[in-house]
């Protein structure tokens, strides 16, 4: 999973909260756990923004404090930069795999819930592989 960092702030009681890898985010909560959960969802939209303007969706940067995307979402944004760095538009990954173009929009479309066995072939048609591995995390409250 891609994980941004973001920066905190108090801000008259509410936590600001704003990105250093994407200037444009924006958004608080009225709590840390309520301000990350929120950057989570800003974070989306400003992905989702810069893959419908064809910008950049920068890799994450260091930071002390992060938003950890949600795995399909990650694998997009990664399909994504992989297209961006090799070239291959939209029209020649609908060629490469056999698609329409439709069908290509949606595996780069944050919101739609696309499956994994697509995104791995939209992966593999760019000469990539997705690579899953799963990691115990401490449980919370101990």
């Amino acid at each position: 999973m891609l994980v941004y960092p973001i920066a905190l702030e108090d801000d008259d009681g509410a936590v600001l909260v704003t990105s250093p890898d994407f200037p444009e985010l924006t958004t608080f909560g009225e709590d840390r756990e309520e301000a990350v959960a929120r950057a989570v969802d800003a974070l989306e939209e400003a992905i989702a923004a810069r893959i419908h303007a064809r910008d950049e969706v920068p890799k994450p940067s260091k930071g002390k404090v992060f938003a950890t995307l949600p795995s399909l979402t990650s694998v997009k944004v990664l399909l994504y930069q992989g297209m961006r760095e090799q070239g291959i538009g939209k029209a020649e990954l609908a060629r490469r795999l056999g698609w329409h173009l439709p069908q290509v929009d949606r595996v780069l479309d944050v919101e739609h819930h696309s499956r994994l066995d697509q995104m791995d072939a939209a992966l593999s048609a760019i000469g990539w592989r997705l690579d899953v591995n799963a990691t115990r995390v401490a449980e919370s409250g101990s």
